[in-house]
């Protein structure tokens, strides 16, 4: 049983659904949990193909010294979700909505004025990273697909980890991303994920889609290149600006480099032109293009998760909220759409 889940029945939800005569919403047709304690063997009785799991946290961020509001992206999302229209397209029915992790608590006598606070959130981290671990690999190891949305990018580690331990072996995984994520393995933070992952054996190959040759050290790209085997990448500018490759070609080159094993999509809203993020970019992948990928990566039977991450709404701003919640809903939907 896990500490920190919070699951949901449809009564827990039913406030956000806008009920319409004729009308099915998808989140009228979700599975749940039904029974906590059994969560093991409930993921592996459930028929669902997909599990969605909410993270609402920033701490990760903020120990990267980002933008908060990523711990906002999880309501919006749920808010728009669960108003998808149920159709041929979309079937409610196949989508267990599990809940959300609750870390509150941990950061309660936590000063988030202080000049030292990444390691004054090394624990609450430490924390998110086990429970993370352990959720993920109970949700493949039944043999689901699960979907991570909210938080910071330094969940991208227990997610790996969880995965390479219910495969017994180390994953592969794509980060459209604008950064890679792949800073020193010192004080653990949104910005080195992947190269905890890439250090503990649980990534193997990784590939950087659409990263900002503008916010990548010369030290990063040096790296990139002397692990060229096991790492490659695009940038934004190659693709966009100087249009030296086309993002069908280079989905192509990401899909064969990663799909020989498992692997795992992992989405940076900080990818995404103009969308509230941790780290907002006023150049950037268009939304229709982050769906195409998302599409495109999905269809591979290899595919393992798909984690959205990084998106900070202000809650206090509707529009935000909106805007954040459709995109990430259409991302979802995207994703378990066959």
């Amino acid at each position: 049983m896990s500490k920190y889940l919070i699951t949901y029945q449809l009564k827990t939800i039913n406030k956000y659904i806008g009920h319409r005569k004729g009308e099915v919403k998808i989140g009228e047709k979700f599975k749940f949990i039904n029974d906590p304690t059994a969560l093991k063997e409930e993921l592996t009785a459930s028929k669902t193909k997909h599990v969605i799991l909410g993270i609402p946290e920033d701490y990760g961020v903020q120990a990267n010294y980002g933008r908060p509001g990523a711990k906002s992206a999880w309501t919006a999302t749920l808010k728009s979700l669960l108003n998808v229209q149920q159709n041929k397209f979309n079937k409610g029915g196949k989508i267990l909505l599990l809940g959300h992790l609750d870390f509150s608590k941990e950061v309660e006598n936590v000063d988030f004025n202080s000049p030292e606070l990444p390691k004054k959130l090394q624990n609450v981290i430490n924390i998110i990273d086990k429970e993370i671990t352990y959720l993920i690999n109970l949700i493949v190891s039944s043999g689901k697909t699960p979907i991570i949305i909210g938080g910071g990018h330094n969940n991208a580690y227990g997610i790996l980890k969880g995965c390479a331990l219910a495969h017994g072996k180390p994953v592969n995984v794509i980060n459209i991303d604008a950064h890679t994520d792949f800073r020193t393995t010192e004080t653990r933070h949104s910005g080195n994920g992947f190269s905890y992952a890439f250090e503990e054996g649980f990534l193997n190959k990784y590939f950087i889609f659409g990263l900002h040759e503008n916010y990548t050290s010369k030290e990063i790209f040096n790296m990139l290149n002397d692990e060229d085997e096991r790492i490659q990448y695009n940038t934004f500018e190659s693709l966009v600006v100087r249009k030296e490759t086309e993002i069908i070609h280079e989905a192509e080159r990401a899909l064969s480099f990663v799909e020989d094993d498992f692997f795992g999509l992992e989405i940076d809203c900080d990818s995404i032109i103009n969308i509230p993020s941790s780290a907002m970019t006023p150049s950037g992948l268009s939304v229709n293009d982050i769906r195409y990928l998302t599409h495109k990566f999905s269809r591979s039977k290899n595919i393992q998760y798909v984690h959205i991450c990084e998106a900070a709404p202000n809650p206090k701003l509707e529009n935000e909220m909106i805007l954040v919640g459709k995109l990430i809903s259409y991302l979802i939907t995207d994703f378990i759409r066959k």
